[in-house]
């Protein structure tokens, strides 16, 4: 075989635009999440009010990601995602003004927590469409061959933007205060609209014309449903999250276990993507192609043994590692897995699929919030945690026993049958 281009993606114009728009809007989306969580908690001192943030997110995009597919597959996908930016800055602007002096002077905490919560569930609403339109708009930017490269370097910069949004927005709540952080939000969210014009419109490739919106979705649920290895994909990535994940909690954490502060919780916030960067970045070097399903499973498998590690640890530094490591771990199972879904989801069916990965992973992060938040206010955030990971790592164990088709998962043919197709 050829020696892999580990910036064969990078080569199209159109893609690093896609990048630049896709690190501003998850900068901005993860510096939002961070300063919401932040305000919240500083207005109720409650952790359930994190989960019912979670919650407000979750229920809009899990419910509508199925009709959000088919709509993404039926149009076309420069202008939906162009759309979706902009209303996205409208939820911007609308928390930017929510946090002002004025509005905090004149309006009850109650109100203000509830205008919060109203903003997030719009939000949800477009998350439902953001997942299966960039899933469909990369497979339409970049030819087949360089699908795991790219998958690589669009997983990279959306933990990239992780870290530094996460980090920054830890930092800016410290230097200059919820609102004017928000504001910069704003700015940043205008910017990736004035960039995606560089992108052109692309080609609607589902010819399902006159198919309707019952058989779409059936059509796409079908399919994952009864692919073995893209639904035990899904269905691990949701678990890890959905249980393992602790990033709701991160402010209790920084607040009442760690006392680490505003600047701690962006540090804390950083450490779970950090590791993930260089785990991406070394992909791009070293591709994950062979044994595919077992780096899978041991991938997840480690991440859950370093949350349960950082819900027992006492000690800043410690936490710091324990997150860092499960990044590095998240971030494989990220490439893999998106990987997966380019090489195996047909043209036409991109929306829809990218849709039910929405519902798996992506609203799983809010279901988890939910959970933590829960969990927190039963047990107290650290036991959470600990019981989290613990269930993380039966359910994989599960999964690679019973789950034979992902477990002996090989890409390199399928990487090697596109790169003969073009």
């Amino acid at each position: 075989m050829a020696r892999k281009d580990p910036y064969e993606a990078l080569r199209f114009k159109e893609f690093n635009v896609f990048l630049l728009v896709r690190f501003a809007l998850v900068f901005g989306w993860s510096m939002q999440f961070v300063v919401i969580e932040w305000q919240v908690y500083a207005l109720t001192k409650d952790p359930l009010a994190l989960g019912i943030i979670g919650l407000c997110e979750f229920l809009p995009a899990f419910f509508l990601a199925p009709f959000a597919g088919h709509i993404v597959d039926k149009k076309e996908k420069r202008n939906l995602f162009t759309l979706c930016i902009a209303l996205f800055s409208l939820i911007s602007f609308g928390l930017f003004w929510l946090t002002s002096d004025t509005i905090e002077s004149s309006w009850e905490t109650k109100t203000i927590l509830y205008g919060i919560y109203s903003l997030v569930f719009f939000g949800g609403v477009l998350r439902a469409f953001f997942g299966p339109t960039i899933f469909s708009l990369i497979a339409l930017i970049v030819p087949k061959k360089a699908y795991p490269n790219a998958a690589t370097w669009s997983s990279s910069t959306w933990k990239g933007a992780n870290v530094f949004g996460a980090l920054f927005g830890g930092f800016f709540i410290a230097w200059i205060g919820v609102n004017y952080t928000l504001g910069i939000i704003f700015v940043l969210v205008m910017i990736a609209l004035l960039l995606v014009f560089q992108i052109d419109k692309k080609p609607i490739l589902n010819q399902g014309v006159n198919e309707s919106v019952k058989e779409s979705l059936r059509a796409g649920l079908s399919f994952v449903f009864t692919d073995k290895v893209i639904l035990g994909a899904l269905t691990l990535d949701m678990i890890a999250v959905l249980f393992g994940g602790a990033v709701a909690l991160f402010a209790v954490f920084a607040t009442d276990v760690l006392n680490a502060g505003p600047k701690g919780f962006g540090i804390l916030n950083a450490a779970l993507s950090s590791g993930s960067i260089l785990t991406m970045l070394a992909t791009t070097y070293i591709p994950i192609t062979k044994n595919t399903g077992k780096k899978l499973l041991v991938s997840i498998f480690g991440f859950g043994v370093f949350m349960i590690l950082f819900g027992a640890s006492k000690l800043f530094w410690l936490s710091i590692v324990a997150l860092f490591f499960s990044g590095v771990f998240d971030g494989i199972s990220m490439v893999v897995r998106q990987t997966i879904l380019q090489l195996k989801t047909p043209d036409n069916m991109r929306g829809r699929v990218g849709a039910v990965n929405s519902m798996f992973v992506g609203s799983s992060n809010e279901l988890g919030a939910l959970e933590s938040g829960i969990a927190a206010r039963i047990f107290g955030a650290p036991l959470a945690v600990v019981l989290g990971g613990t269930v993380t790592l039966i359910i994989v164990t599960i999964i690679g026993v019973k789950n034979k088709p992902l477990r002996e998962l090989d890409l390199t043919k399928d990487i090697e049958a596109h790169e003969n197709e073009e």
